[in-house]
């Protein structure tokens, strides 16, 4: 009896198989030609920048191994070192690193342990909504109000107008939703029996979540973190309207490392900043100035494509399965 139901079951399942479904087919058909569009549309961008960017390696005032090693930025001087422009992402990035993990976290440790599903469905889209607001309007809540309470704070004459502080963190305010939505999705999935057998031996709920639920679901939060960081690199409005248009040039030999290169009281020119403000000045087509943008869009690209692949490789390394 056992064998001749087999053999039926496996007969029905090798007819539904041979059976046409073309609905189906359309469905993969187009799964496979959004997937292709997105890989065309990657390749094209790479392709524009890159081949934009060597015509910017190819003037004359422009030498790659000083792009690459140089600390002045001064188009007008025939100065093009990156290194400025790098220096305002990554303290921008920094400050909003520190400001949106720790609330990220908290929110998602609060939202996953301790809210009621009520109030988990009402807090979580509530939380979300910040995704939805326009970065120009994060902007101008930067110099309007997180500028001038930090001048209150510090001093007029300590925190310049524009100033990298500011900026982060209202770029760490703008990334909090995306990294508590992740982080939280990762500890929802955790299996609850790893929460009981914790419970059983004593635990407290805050020792649950912080030993237990979060070490579980660490890939991931990293994931989260690391895809943050890549929106806080490639954020625009915010650092142009509020750390300034100046590239922070700099001599490490001689300007004190904690002193002027990383005061974030002063303001300082990120890559996406000059992006932004060249692009929307008056300059001619294939100009060196023209030509600049493409080769920091190129360096800004491979920064975000190297963080993305480090958030696979995190949730590759630290991935947990359980039954």
């Amino acid at each position: 009896m056992t064998s001749e139901t087999g053999v039926h079951d496996a007969t029905m399942a090798e007819q539904l198989k041979r059976r046409n479904r073309p609905f189906e087919r359309v469905i993969v058909g187009s799964l496979f030609i959004s997937g292709a569009i997105s890989i065309a549309v990657t390749i094209g961008i790479l392709w524009e920048l890159g081949s934009e960017s060597l015509l910017f390696f190819r003037e004359d005032e422009v030498s790659l191994g000083k792009f690459f090693t140089s600390t002045v930025w001064q188009p007008q001087a025939g100065e093009f070192g990156i290194w400025p422009l790098i220096l305002g992402t990554l303290l921008i990035t920094v400050i909003a690193l520190l400001v949106a993990v720790p609330i990220g976290l908290s929110a998602a440790i609060y939202l996953s342990e301790y809210a009621s599903p009520r109030v988990r469905g009402f807090f979580k889209p509530v939380l979300e909504i910040l995704v939805g607001i326009p970065t120009v309007v994060f902007g101008f809540f930067a110099i309007t109000f997180m500028t001038p309470l930090l001048r209150s704070i510090f001093g007029e004459s300590v925190v310049g107008f524009f100033n990298v502080l500011s900026a982060g963190i209202v770029v760490g305010l703008l990334i909090v939703p995306l990294i508590s939505s992740l982080a939280e999705d990762a500890m929802a999935a955790v299996p609850n029996s790893l929460r009981q057998a914790a419970y059983g031996l004593g635990a407290s709920r805050l020792e649950v979540s912080l030993r237990v639920v979060v070490p579980a679901a660490l890939s991931g939060i990293a994931a989260g973190i690391v895809i943050g960081m890549s929106r806080a690199v490639g954020e625009t409005m915010v650092v142009t309207l509020a750390s300034g248009a100046a590239p922070r040039n700099f001599d490490l030999a001689a300007d004190p490392v904690f002193g002027y290169v990383l005061n974030p009281f002063q303001g300082a020119q990120t890559m996406t900043g000059y992006i932004a403000i060249t692009a929307s000045g008056d300059i001619s087509y294939d100009t060196i100035d023209y030509n600049s943008i493409f080769a920091i869009g190129l360096t800004l690209f491979l920064m975000t494509l190297g963080l993305n692949s480090l958030s696979r490789r995190i949730v590759k390394r630290y991935r947990q399965e359980y039954d």
